[in-house]
């Protein structure tokens, strides 16, 4: 299987229920929601869901060893133009090629992924991409209204990544600060303050 081949198998495993869990929140989707707020400051859900799509397109690229471009900034998002096209569906349809362009690396040896002058290995790319869509997911529910946690024990396995992968070399460019919870509180709430959001945020008409 390779040297990499259990550890890409678990990453990939986790990736397909991050994109499940946030299909889900897709369901939620309407044209009148896409110009409400999100958890991220200063972006609007069309903003977020275009980001995702963004993000896919690049997870997907990573599955053949080399991403030349990460997902534009939020300025850039902005500025770019609407494309007309149905964000959600986009998304969907991302999803779909993601996978499948992961899946068929599961029960080989992906060795590592080269994302600019950085090189990563496969299974931590496959994490990192679980976190960015789960809690993506979690945005667009809470920006429609909907209270969909992240299930509990993805969030705890997405919580001791999140931990690792992002420090404070990664704020503010890509993460806010810290929000603080209780210590007793969910595992999903930690995994949302670490990422910089308020576990309580809510849309609001």
């Amino acid at each position: 299987m390779g040297e990499y081949g259990r550890p890409l198998a678990a990453g990939v495993a986790l990736l397909e229920r991050a994109i499940d869990y946030t299909l889900g929140s897709l369901r939620s989707v309407t044209p009148a929601a896409l110009c409400r707020a999100t958890p991220c400051s200063g972006w609007k859900l069309h903003h977020l869901l275009e980001h995702l799509d963004d993000s896919l397109r690049t997870l997907t690229e990573a599955a053949t060893g080399h991403v030349a471009d990460c997902p534009p900034t939020t300025e850039g998002l902005r500025d770019r133009p609407a494309s007309g096209a149905d964000p959600a569906l986009l998304v969907r349809d991302g999803a779909a090629e993601m996978l499948g362009g992961w899946s068929a690396l599961r029960d080989g040896d992906a060795g590592t992924v080269c994302v600019g002058n950085q090189r990563l290995t496969g299974p931590m790319v496959a994490a990192a991409g679980a976190i960015e869509i789960a809690v993506h997911g979690w945005d667009v529910a809470r920006s429609c209204g909907e209270r969909r946690p992240i299930p509990p024990l993805m969030a705890e396995e997405l919580l001791d990544l999140a931990r690792l992968f992002v420090t404070c070399a990664d704020r503010p460019s890509r993460f806010a600060t810290p929000t603080v919870v209780p210590a007793y509180a969910p595992a999903q709430d930690h995994l949302l303050a670490h990422l910089g959001r308020d576990p309580d945020w809510f849309a609001h008409n």
